[in-house]
């Protein structure tokens, strides 16, 4: 293992809170003074079958600490999955079949190990236990938590002030999550920041049991490609693991400057202040490379970099376009004084290359407009501007156009 100032630079890239830290630095000496490597844990509910670049930021702390010779524990939620986790929802989950999430569950094991290392990896379910525990022992389980806790976790809260239901087994739900803490004897548990209260619930049911409290890292939600709401296959903003190479490089490529730094952060280890050296076009392929790589393979990177820089750089997009509009931050939707985001629809409008708005809108749905080398297709997205970032815009076949934000 690695000096406890290495492991401990690594360990705290990107995250958001250590609680405690304190409790990490003793853990991490007592480890390296001991040669037993710490079990770190992070749970994943398989409520879809495909996992996005957001739901990787876990899963690469995850390999942070594989890397530093810790054990990680990919635990996969079969059982609260069933369950339905309440954290930021306005009402009951619906619950998933049994079979559902069997499915989806095997689909992740494929996909993680992209990252992780299978030999060093353990996989677990946590209805390996949750299915043999009797209602006695569930009873005994509920007796270590309080209503009022349990109601001043933002989500029921809010939701018992609005009078929307709150089902009983919802409370289920972080009880459950800690008591895998105290099954799989976790040093440590990882998740988004909107996991705290479950996390902390892990805390207490170990001590309640006999065990040392495990410490929590929480990490950030990852925004998506419009760089506002977190990464989400509803909103269409995310980038999947088993995209195309090619569509996986060109949605890369649509972030934000800001935005790619912060993937940098969480999704690589590479030295930030190389990166931001650089150029944010190539710093920004080079990101884009990186990623594809890492889920399709070395030359699929380079492929996907080569295919992206000869079909928008080199041949079709002009030295000269037809237009080259000027986008004031009063002309955003949401704005504030570094960044703004305007309408597809509305963009498209302002380089008058197109006479209408109904016009322009089926075109857009039609897939003919491009956005830095990215076909979009939905009218209403928002695309994001930093002050003077250029955006590449190709309005059908044969018309092209520059972008800016200016103050």
């Amino acid at each position: 293992m690695k000096a406890i100032n290495e492991q401990l630079e690594l360990i705290q890239r990107g995250t958001v809170e250590v609680i405690q830290q304190v409790e990490l630095e003793t853990k991490l000496k007592k480890a390296l003074a001991e040669s037993r490597p710490l079990r770190v844990k992070a749970g994943f509910d398989p409520t879809a079958p495909d996992l996005h670049l957001g739901h990787t930021v876990l899963i690469h702390k995850l390999k942070h600490f594989q890397d530093l010779g810790h054990q990680v524990i990919f635990l996969i939620g079969d059982f609260t999955g069933m369950i339905g986790d309440p954290t930021g929802v306005s009402e009951t989950r619906k619950a998933l079949t049994k079979e559902q999430v069997q499915d989806n569950a095997k689909t992740y094991q494929r996909q993680i190990f992209k990252i992780l290392d299978p030999a060093k990896t353990l996989i677990e379910f946590n209805s390996r236990w949750m299915k043999e525990m009797s209602a006695e022992g569930l009873i005994q389980l509920a007796a270590h938590y309080r209503v009022a806790r349990m109601m001043e976790r933002d989500d029921f809260h809010k939701r018992y002030e609005e009078q929307k239901p709150i089902s009983v087994h919802e409370f289920l739900y972080p009880l459950v999550q800690g008591y895998d803490s105290v099954v799989l004897k976790a040093d440590v548990e990882l998740g988004g920041t909107d996991q705290k209260f479950n996390l902390l619930v892990g805390r207490e049911l170990q001590r309640d049991h006999g065990q040392e409290s495990q410490v929590v890292i929480t990490m950030p939600l990852l925004e998506g490609t419009d760089g506002v709401k977190k990464m989400s296959k509803s909103v269409g903003n995310y980038i999947a693991l088993e995209d195309k190479p090619g569509d996986m490089f060109g949605k890369v490529m649509s972030i934000s400057d800001t935005l790619m730094y912060r993937y940098y952060e969480l999704l690589t280890t590479e030295d930030l202040d190389r990166v931001k050296a650089i150029h944010p076009m190539e710093a920004k392929q080079a990101l884009a490379e990186l990623i594809v790589a890492r889920y399709h393979g070395t030359e699929a990177g380079q492929q996907a970099r080569t295919e992206f820089q000869q079909k928008f750089q080199a041949k079709e997009f002009p030295d000269k376009p037809d237009v080259h509009v000027v986008l004031q931050l009063n002309d955003m939707q949401e704005k504030d004084q570094a960044c703004g985001q305007i309408r597809l629809s509305k963009l498209i409008v302002k380089t008058g290359l197109i006479s209408s708005g109904s016009e322009t809108r089926r075109l857009i749905i039609q897939g003919g407009i491009e956005v830095d080398g990215v076909k979009e297709t939905n009218p209403d997205k928002l695309i994001t501007f930093e002050l003077h970032q250029q955006r590449r815009l190709k309005v059908g076949k044969k018309k092209f156009a520059i972008a800016e934000l200016r103050p």
